[in-house]
C-alpha cells in the first residue's frame, strides 16, 4: 500500500492509498506552525511543536528531527 494523498483536516491528518482508502489518521498538533509538512509514497512528515515526526502508511512513527 503506497500513500498517494495526505490531507490536513480539523486536527487531523489523514492519509490515502490508490484506491482512495483511508490508510491511517494522524494528529496534526495545536500550534500555529504544526501540522503536515509534506509526504511521500512511503512516510508522512508532521510538525508537532519543535519536532517534525515522521510515520510510515500505517500511522507509526518511524523518526522525529528538530524542526528548523
Amino acid at each position: 500500500m503506497a500513500i498517494v494523498n495526505a490531507v490536513e483536516r480539523g486536527n487531523m491528518i489523514y492519509v490515502y492509498d490508490e484506491n482512495n482508502r483511508q490508510l491511517c489518521c494522524i494528529p496534526r498538533g495545536v500550534g500555529p506552525h504544526d501540522g503536515l509538512k509534506g509526504y511521500t509514497s512511503t512516510t508522512v512528515s508532521v510538525r508537532r511543536g519543535a519536532y517534525i515526526y515522521n510515520f510510515d502508511q500505517m500511522g507509526r512513527q518511524k523518526g522525529a528531527v528538530p524542526a528548523a
